[in-house]
Formats: C-alpha cells, sequence, structure tokens
C-alpha cells in the first residue's frame, strides 16, 4: 500500500502536513486558518470530508491556529499530548469531549493501516513531540521544531525512507537581523529551532541510512532562504558521498501553500 504525503503549509507563520493512504487520512497541525487548511487540501486533490483526525505536534500558535474550527466544522477527533492539550485547550476553543484525545511519546498506535509513532522532541513546548508513519514496510517522519540533534529524536527518524525535516534559520542571517536578543537566544538554544548547518548534518546521516526523500521545511522568512537552505544542504550530502537529487530526492517545503503530493511504498525502498 501507497503512503501519500503532503506539507500543505511549512514555515514559522503557519504549519499543516497530510498524510494519507486508502484507509486512513490524516491532517497533522493546523496552523493555517481552516479555510486556508481546507483550500490546500482539495488542492491536492484530498476531500475534507475524508480526513479520519487531526494530530497536534505542540500548542504554539503556527501549529494550532485552524484545529478547532476544523474539529468542529468536520466533526475530526484531535490527538495531542497532555501537555499539548493544557497548552493550547482556552486557544482553540471547545472541543467534543469524544474528539479529546490524549496520546504519549513512544507509544504508538494505528489509524487505518497506518502505524502512527509520537516521538518527544527538544522545543520549547510543554510535551512536544515528533511523529512517525508506518504502512506496510514504508516510513515517513515529520522532524520539525527541533533545538538541537538528540539520539532520541534522531533514533525515530534514521532510516525512515523519507523525512520531512526542519531548516528553519541560517546563523549569520539570525544573528544580523532585527529580532530582539531573547529571541534569538530562544531561536539558538538546545530547545529552540535547528539550524541550516545542522539539518545538513542530519540529511547526509539520514540519506546514508536508507532515507530516498528529504524535504526541508519549517525556514524562517526573517532568517532563512529556501535557495540558502537547499544549497546548504546539498554541501553536506555531497561532503558524505551522497549525490542530492541523483541518490537523495531534495526539495524545500513552501510556507505559503502546497508542495505538491509526495507517496513511499514497499516497492519503492
Amino acid at each position: 500500500m501507497e503512503l501519500r504525503f503532503s506539507p500543505l503549509f511549512s514555515g514559522s507563520s503557519g504549519n499543516a502536513i497530510y498524510v494519507g493512504c486508502d484507509d486512513a487520512h490524516i491532517l497533522v497541525d493546523a496552523g493555517m486558518s481552516g479555510t486556508r487548511v481546507i483550500q490546500e487540501l482539495c488542492r491536492v486533490g484530498v476531500d475534507p470530508r475524508r480526513l479520519s483526525a487531526i494530530l497536534v505536534t505542540h500548542e504554539h500558535a503556527d501549529h494550532i491556529k485552524g484545529i478547532g474550527i476544523l474539529s468542529r466544522k468536520l466533526d475530526l477527533p484531535v490527538f495531542a499530548t497532555e501537555g499539548t492539550w493544557r497548552g493550547m485547550y482556552a486557544k482553540i476553543g471547545p472541543i467534543a469531549d469524544k474528539n479529546r484525545i490524549v496520546i504519549e511519546a513512544d507509544r504508538d498506535f494505528f489509524m487505518g493501516s497506518i502505524d502512527v509513532t509520537p516521538f518527544s522532541i527538544p522545543h520549547d513546548a510543554a510535551e512536544p513531540v515528533g511523529f512517525t508513519f508506518g504502512v506496510d514496510g514504508a516510513k515517513l517522519a515529520i522532524a520539525t521544531d527541533l533545538g538541537c540533534i538528540r539520539e532520541g529524536w534522531f533514533g525515530h527518524v534514521l532510516g525512515a525512507d523519507a523525512v520531512l525535516l526542519e531548516s528553519n534559520y541560517d546563523p549569520d542571517m539570525l544573528r544580523a537581523g532585527p529580532y530582539p536578543y531573547e529571541l534569538k537566544q530562544r531561536i539558538l538554544s538546545r530547545k529552540g529551532h535547528l539550524s541550516n548547518d545542522d539539518a545538513g548534518r542530519a540529511a547526509a546521516e539520514l540519506a546514508l541510512h536508507g532515507t530516498r526523500q528529504i524535504i526541508l521545511g519549517h525556514l524562517s522568512k526573517e532568517n532563512n532562504f529556501p535557495e540558502l537552505a537547499m544549497r546548504s544542504c546539498e554541501l553536506y550530502l555531497q561532503q558524505a558521498g551522497v549525490e542530492p537529487h541523483e541518490d537523495v530526492m531534495l526539495c524545500v517545503a513552501r510556507r505559503d501553500g502546497t508542495t505538491g503530493m509526495f507517496s513511499i511504498s514497499a516497492e519503492m525502498v
């Protein structure tokens, strides 16, 4: 069975990712308005009425803005850790009790044929997680909002066939930019965001362990450029003996709309 996925939005202004197969259709985060998310789902050929659930990585506004309205409008269950629920409940409006689902890091569950595993990530939120999705031997990982490379989260992602990987900022642009000192320190911290250099190092290690699709995501509008993130990653891959765009597909997710539909399957790995 084929596992399909589409970054609908990916950036500091809002994030949402579709993941699905024949018998399950999942929205990971909804950090834009419900209307915008529905528009992008339709654009990639996904009927919003067929969504199975919304999974939430953490409670920051760029990940939860549309969750409440989508859950109420489409009667969708929302899956989040207890800490994330505490952090976001007052921000998203009422959610029906039957649609409030608590999940735990490292405890997997199934949605249709998709094996979903939440894993802890280093970020300045209450109880943030990334996710892996497995179907018939094919594996996708979503790993954004990461302060640093750690064995914990990286162990979950290593070996995935496709990875949406954070490449948030260029360190020189961030340090020279207009952000207040406190915000710069937060982003640079081990619970902030992943730089282009760290993303490149992670991408090289992933490619050496079998990853064949890497989508760089969650780019900062103020402290990065898509071309800069791409070039940095290409250099790290080449230094590791991996030829970008030949040995591994590499692209940058768009901030303001869908990047297209991708797919993986056991036959491809």
